[in-house]
């Protein structure tokens, strides 16, 4: 895939990877990508991504069911980085059953938690 050859990856193969929502411009979530994970994306349709703590490809809700639809992918002026424009299918899309990965605010010297809660993550995966 030539797209995919474009991209300039880390040394680790990796590239940044930024997923907004397409509707709201909501920033949701961060994570990172590989070749791999790109062929994957283009072929469903479904953000793919590569689990650093897992070392494995993460097909975004597998286990939730929360997917994300991609809708638009950029690059940033490097190549270094991708923008990718999704529809959250079942509205959460972090791990910890919230709406967005950035939940916590700073407040004062502490964070403050100011999430909405979609799911409960020890139901869904046995875990918080």
């Amino acid at each position: 895939m030539s797209w995919i050859d474009s991209l300039k990856f880390q040394e680790d193969g990796l590239i940044p990877v930024i997923a907004q929502d397409a509707k709201t411009g909501e920033i949701l979530m961060f994570a990172f990508a590989n070749r791999e994970s790109l062929e994957h994306t283009a072929q469903s349709g479904n953000m793919t991504y590569w689990s650093r703590s897992r070392k494995k490809l993460w097909k975004k809700g597998e286990e939730s069911g929360h997917v994300q639809k991609v809708k638009a992918l950029y690059t940033d002026c490097d190549q270094d980085a991708i923008l990718v424009k999704i529809e959250q299918v079942g509205e959460a899309a972090c791990h910890t059953g919230k709406r967005s990965c950035f939940f916590n605010e700073l407040s004062g010297d502490n964070w403050k938690d100011v999430g909405v809660q979609i799911f409960d993550p020890e139901k869904v995966y046995g875990h918080k």
